[in-house]
């Protein structure tokens, strides 16, 4: 299947890695409604998941936080990026308050 690649972003600061890859495809993937396929992570510089949105092949829209995983509502990129920024930012918090 074809696919344009909208946007890719890496940066590593502070020992953690961000990535942001989201494409355009001719048709969605197999269980989502949107023709886009995406992977934004955030995670420690060793590679261990924090956070991660992606939506595999027959998995659909879904997120990691932490060890859990979940279903995604996806509504639009622009609601993918505040949602991915709100959960680092909820997951850092909770970085510095435990002991």
């Amino acid at each position: 299947m074809k696919a344009t690649l909208l946007y890719r972003q890496k940066e590593t600061k502070a020992g953690h890695i961000r990535e942001i890859v989201i494409w355009k495809l001719e048709k969605p993937l197999e269980g989502c409604v949107h023709p886009f396929k995406y992977r934004l992570f955030f995670g420690r510089a060793d590679g261990t998941c924090l956070v991660r949105y992606d939506n595999e092949q027959g998995k659909s829209d879904h997120r990691h936080i932490g060890d859990r995983e979940e279903p995604y509502r996806f509504t639009g990129i622009e609601a993918l990026f505040t949602d991915f920024a709100a959960d680092i930012t909820a997951m850092l918090a909770g970085m510095e308050e435990a002991p």
